[in-house]
């Protein structure tokens, strides 16, 4: 990966401004200069104009001092005004503007200690990290202004710093990151130099939040094809400080069924997940970590991976707590880990079914046939789902079409009933009661009804009370 892409690439040769937001942009860019200050698009923004990409956020650069920016328009934010940023509100869009500014020294690898506002366009993007983002664009005159060859960059599908890689990547860890982002999302190259420097300033990279490498590695998942910037990650090491586990399974040989190795399989089955989807990506490359603790020697030279979906459930709850990923988001992503290995066959009974459909979950099964594509996709020589997926996807359907219970709360009966029939008071007696209904509902749908259960929870509260075991 570390070679020069020199296949030039199409870009536009005039900027568009798209119709939804071009006033807005050109009223900011003229108030500005009715008052005498420069004012320009900067950034990503402009690297997307010119790539013709989707644009969700439009910054600005200008020589205006941060309080005069807020004199100049009547509904501002001082979102990071430390650093001479004000956010404008114009319609629908809240728009950054940053004064032209300098960075002094770096203490924490990720801020200057100090800044210098400055009067010069070419100092302020002279600071910034890589030359595709460094590019300026006058929407008035249409002009792209390049001091650090971004354009040339973008044509060639380079991703290269402005000025020495070491200095950047020293001063803020995280750009290291935003480079393996940034060639996950553009599929673009990251040039030799700036590659290298990426390996040698993890120190740098160390003194990042938690937090701030977990935004950076979503970004990386909701990319086209997150396997280029993951792959970034792990060949300069940055893979190793966040996500080890990961890293492990590189070489990692799996059997006969498998034509990559754990790692390689991992993040193409990521990459076949929909990118709209962060939390089945993650399932899909964290759905076999689990098989480095369980691998052991089977016949034929190959390996065995028993259980390896309960320790990867287990390992990846780790990882997610470790990125501080919310609860919700850990759980969604630990039971599709959890249930992807199940094995249908025709013979499975309608009350088999119901029982799958309770441990998945309802609202996950269509997650997890989506995961068992991607893994399935990912393998590197199969596609889609295997026909007995297939028809237990359309008994599901069936199954669902029905309206059978499926947790304790499709019951048609709850545990306040079940208090008031037999004077009982809160306890797990009643939880005991209500499952054991709902594991024989679960085979005879047609026992869902009020007065039935009502009579089948006195002979189950008869048999608790007399010490006697659950019935078969």
């Amino acid at each position: 990966m570390s070679g020069i892409a020199l296949s030039m690439r199409k870009i536009n040769s005039t900027i568009t401004i798209p119709e939804n937001v071009r006033d807005a942009i050109m009223g900011i860019v003229k108030r500005f200069r009715d008052r005498g200050y420069e004012c320009y698009l900067i950034g990503g923004s402009v690297r997307d104009l010119i790539l013709g990409n989707e644009i969700y956020d439009y910054d600005f650069a200008t020589d205006a001092r941060p309080e005069e920016i807020m004199k100049l328009f009547r509904k501002t934010i001082p979102t990071g005004i430390k650093h001479g940023t004000v956010s404008v509100l114009s319609g629908d869009w809240q728009f950054e503007i940053t004064t032209y500014r300098s960075d002094g020294k770096y203490i924490d690898g990720r801020h200057p200690e100090t800044i210098s506002f400055s009067n010069d366009l070419r100092t302020d993007v002279e600071r910034r990290d890589f030359t595709i983002n460094g590019l300026a664009y006058d929407p008035v005159t249409g002009e792209i202004i390049d001091h650090v060859s971004g354009k040339r960059d973008i044509e060639r599908g380079i991703i290269r710093t402005i000025g020495d890689p070491v200095s950047r990547f020293t001063e803020d860890g995280l750009r290291p990151i935003r480079a393996c982002r940034f060639a996950a999302k553009l599929n673009f190259e990251i040039e030799k130099s700036t590659l290298n420097a990426m390996s040698g300033t993890l120190d740098a990279a160390r003194k990042v939040s938690m937090e701030r490498i977990r935004d950076e590695f979503i970004k990386i998942l909701e990319s086209e094809k997150p396997s280029i910037g993951i792959e970034y990650l792990r060949t300069t090491g940055l893979l190793e400080l966040f996500l080890p586990e990961l890293a492990e399974c590189h070489d990692v040989s799996q059997n006969r069924y498998h034509i990559y190795d754990v790692y390689f399989h991992s993040i193409y089955s990521c990459d076949a997940a929909p990118k709209d989807r962060m939390e089945i990506r993650l399932a899909a490359l964290l759905h076999d970590i689990g098989k480095v603790p369980t691998r052991q020697p089977g016949t034929g030279g190959d390996f065995t991976f028993y259980n390896h979906e309960v320790i990867g459930a287990k390992i990846a709850r780790k990882i997610m707590k470790r990125l501080k990923f919310s609860n919700e988001q850990i759980d969604v992503v630990t039971n599709l880990i959890l249930n992807h290995m199940f094995h249908y066959t025709d013979e499975w009974t309608d009350g088999a079914v119901r029982r799958f459909i309770r441990k998945v979950g309802l609202d996950n099964i269509e997650n997890l046939f989506t995961l068992r594509m991607a893994d399935r996709k990912g393998n590197g020589a199969r596609k889609g789902l295997p026909a007995p997926i297939e028809r237990l996807k359309k008994r599901i359907e069936q199954v669902i079409e029905e309206e059978n219970a499926f947790s304790v709360k499709d019951l048609d009966i709850n545990g306040n009933v079940i208090m008031d029939e037999f004077g009982l008071k809160p306890g797990p007696i009643i939880g005991k009661i209500l499952n054991e209904l709902l594991e024989l509902v679960l085979d005879n749908p047609e026992m869902n009804e009020r007065q039935q259960l009502i009579d089948t929870s006195r002979e189950i509260l008869a048999r608790i009370e007399s010490g006697a075991g659950p019935t078969d």
